[in-house]
């Protein structure tokens, strides 16, 4: 693979990271509008809204089984314009029935599309022989930005879901059709090693479940945020409810910022340092978050959660290809079903602690869990496979 060939597969992932993040934002912000197009009572919405993850586990799970055959960029190829025409129709239908399909297809295709984008991510990083994935996750979140922006538009304007879809699927469906003729994996040092966890291409489980407690443990903090800080800080800390709306676009943006940085500090520290440092700051803020004698207060705390929660998740998949070199892809796609488990244990774990106890209290649960993650900390470094700086080990390639 020539130099020129990783960086083309480098930019065009990272449009796919973007793209991604731009349909799942628009998804999850306009999900009141959606409610009131299909007319879909609020006892009925929960399931609607758990049954995309649910969906999405599925996807991942079917994607290990399906790249045994074909490579990953094929699956990411026909996977995110799935997702995007069904984004298009979750806006077009008008019966509820039309939503359940729609969202169906979405979880589906958003599962394989996670994993397979994952999967090149890691392949990417083994042959640049050092950090990179916390720039995938950059895009992403630079997408979830741009979504939640657009989001508010429609909103603002008030646009029909239709109306919103409709420009940005014009637009990001052909872009990442494009992008996709130069996907690229990879065959750094170590794709085709055999050795204790990766001989013979199995995945023991019982090796991979420490990265797995710490995805779930990820994104029950991370849906803690999406999900609750906005009535947090309006109901617990008195704030008005227009600033009750900024907490969660700090959080966005600092998201963007600790991963766009986050790279350098992995080359520098190592992976062990960054995830350490980000869960102790992501624990700071969550404990800051339930002890804050008022709104502002409260926003320095989901600023910290920003910057410390960002580097956990990218680390966690890079740190599942060092570990499983011989069969990462099916080691990222198992991983990737935690995304998911945390997603949906997030949000009514903190809900059903809240309405029990107190929302404070229930802000120290995931202040918990996330500090379990230094427990694990060590399996995001074995020394063999540690990128960059002064852990770098001899590469074949080191471009862009």
């Amino acid at each position: 693979m020539t130099d020129a060939g990783l960086r083309h597969g480098r930019a065009s992932l990272g449009l796919s990271f973007g793209v991604q993040g731009v349909a799942f934002a628009l998804l999850v912000t306009r999900i009141p509008a959606i409610q009131d197009q299909y007319g879909i009572a609020d006892g009925l919405l929960p399931v609607f809204l758990a049954a995309v993850p649910i969906l999405a586990g599925a996807g991942s799970v079917a994607t290990e089984k399906v790249v045994a055959r074909v490579r990953p960029g094929v699956v990411l190829r026909w996977s995110q314009p799935l997702v995007l025409l069904a984004l298009l129709g979750v806006g077009a239908g008008r019966e509820v029935w039309h939503v359940a399909v729609a969202l169906g297809v979405f979880g589906l295709a958003v599962g394989a599309l996670d994993a397979s984008m994952n999967m090149l991510g890691v392949s990417l990083q083994r042959a640049y022989g050092r950090s990179i994935m916390l720039g995938f996750h950059a895009a992403y979140s630079l997408g979830g930005i741009a979504g939640a922006s657009l989001a508010w538009a429609g909103a603002r304007w008030d646009l029909s879901l239709l109306v919103s879809y409709l420009p940005v699927v014009a637009v990001l469906l052909p872009a990442a059709l494009v992008g996709s003729r130069w996907y690229t994996e990879g065959e750094g040092p170590g794709a085709k090693e055999s050795g204790p966890a990766g001989a013979g291409g199995a995945v023991p489980f019982r090796l991979l479940l420490p990265l797995c407690l710490v995805m779930s443990f990820a994104y029950i903090g991370d849906s803690t945020v999406s999900n609750w800080s906005a009535k947090y800080l309006q109901d617990v800390l008195g704030s008005s409810e227009q600033l009750a709306t900024v907490p969660y676009n700090v959080y966005m943006v600092t998201t963007l910022l600790g991963r766009a940085v986050g790279d350098l500090g992995v080359r520098r520290f190592g992976a062990v340092a960054v995830v350490r440092g980000g869960s102790l700051l992501a624990a700071g803020g969550f404990a800051v978050v339930a002890v804050a004698p008022g709104a502002w207060a409260g926003m320095l705390g989901f600023t910290m959660l920003g910057f410390g929660l960002c580097v956990i998740v990218p680390q966690t998949f890079a740190a599942a290809g060092r570990m499983f070199p011989g069969n990462s892809d099916a080691a990222v796609a198992r991983l990737n079903i935690f995304n998911y488990v945390g997603f949906l244990v997030g949000s009514p774990l903190v809900g059903a602690l809240g309405d029990a106890w107190s929302y404070r209290g229930a802000m120290l649960v995931p202040m918990v869990l996330v500090l379990a993650t230094l427990v694990y900390a060590r399996a995001f470094g074995p020394e063999p496979a540690r990128y960059g700086g002064g852990h770098e080990r001899p590469h074949t390639a080191d471009v862009g």
